[in-house]
């Protein structure tokens, strides 16, 4: 993109269970910036920024070029002077629990003795997310129990619960870990910034499938910030993975889903500490009670 001046044209895509992998990958080449949320329902919500001078007929066209069928959609002019500094990278510091989480645009910040968590641009939307926000506040109350030496961030995405990690564990080790490969990448450039590359192993993995995460378990704490399904179907690697008396944090699940995501980890000796609730999104502290 050569300018940022000016406004651009939102485009929300309407929410779905999950984003087709072949329409995350076209969004990602059409529009200037994406972000993906959820919604309290859990499904996945695409939306795409793109300049002033884009009309519809141009993103019809180009989606009927790569063959990808659009789900329903609306499009929002945002007038702004900078839309893309004041709309996707700038957001109003955040504290919680111990942190405060802030963008590079900050300069000089005062963390008033929190723990600063300086995320880069448009990574920002996951932090401020109620499941980021819940976890964080787990990590706080681990701290109050245990230090743990061996981390691992399964989903990291932005990196932010694994920089949250080194941030208040300075001699733990963290292998942060994700399926998607420009994550892997930013997570590493936010692990820099935040002055903490040399406690994390940001690399790809399916899962708990890499050989970086089994070389290493077991763990001490396992950080899982995904939903509620493969939250499910990992149940049993995380058992596997983490140390007995190690402590485990889950979110991703929403108030419906608690007795489910919960039940599915207890089978494998994993006991519920703690639950938060956050608006209609859930976090968990689990913690192993046995070797089964």
């Amino acid at each position: 993109m050569n300018s940022n001046a000016g406004s651009c044209k939102v485009v929300k895509f309407a929410p779905c269970e999950t984003i087709a992998e072949t329409l995350a990958d076209f969004a990602e080449n059409f529009f200037e910036v994406i972000s993906i949320d959820y919604n309290d329902n859990g499904q996945e919500c695409l939306v795409g920024y793109m300049r002033q001078d884009t009309d519809e007929s141009t993103l019809i066209a180009a989606a009927a070029t790569a063959n990808i069928t659009l789900p329903a959609y609306q499009i929002e002019t945002l007038s702004s002077n900078n839309w893309l500094t004041e709309n996707v990278i700038k957001f109003a510091p955040l504290e919680v629990g111990e942190f405060l989480i802030y963008g590079i645009h900050e300069k000089n910040i005062d963390t008033h003795g929190k723990l600063g968590l300086k995320v880069y641009a448009a990574t920002a939307f996951g932090s401020e997310h109620q499941t980021t926000q819940g976890c964080l506040l787990a990590l706080c109350d681990i701290k109050k129990h245990t230090t743990p030496q061996k981390i691992l961030d399964v989903g990291t995405g932005s990196g932010i619960l694994a920089i949250a990690s080194a941030k208040l564990w300075p001699a733990a080790q963290i292998i942060a870990v994700d399926i998607d490969e420009e994550s892997v990448l930013v997570a590493q450039q936010n692990a820099n910034d935040n002055n903490v590359s040399k406690q994390i192993n940001a690399a790809y993995s399916d899962g708990y499938s890499a050989q970086i995460v089994q070389q290493n378990a077991p763990y001490d704490v396992i950080l899982a910030n995904i939903l509620a399904r493969p939250l499910i179907e990992m149940a049993p690697q995380m058992a596997t993975s983490l140390k007995k008396g190690g402590f485990a944090v889950i979110s991703g699940f929403i108030d419906d889903q608690i007795d489910w995501v919960i039940e599915a980890h207890q089978k494998y000796g994993l006991k519920l500490h703690k639950l938060y609730q956050l608006d209609n999104w859930c976090a968990a502290l689990l913690e192993k009670e046995n070797d089964n």
